[in-house]
């Protein structure tokens, strides 16, 4: 049962990290925001970074939160991994 877990807490992870790397690739290509999958991926990751620009202080136009928020869910998922 704690393999299942730990798989299910891993796929989770990784499908949330490549969410934000995706979004971060998309800030560099100008897609329509209605596409489909700026969509997705914009309901994925807003919920995660939104608390943290709402934290971290504006540097212009360098946007630190998708890498906080990495830092984060490796954090969270090695706790997690660790509990289990």
């Amino acid at each position: 049962m704690t393999q299942y877990l730990g798989t299910f807490i891993n796929i989770l992870f990784y499908v949330l990290w490549a969410a934000i790397l995706g979004r971060v690739i998309l800030s560099w290509i100008n897609l329509s925001p209605q596409n489909p999958i700026v969509v997705l991926i914009f309901g994925i990751t807003e919920p995660i970074l939104a608390p943290i620009r709402r934290v971290l202080p504006s540097m212009g136009m360098l946007d630190l939160s998708p890498m906080i928020a990495l830092i984060v869910l490796m954090v969270i998922q090695r706790i997690l991994l660790s509990l289990i």
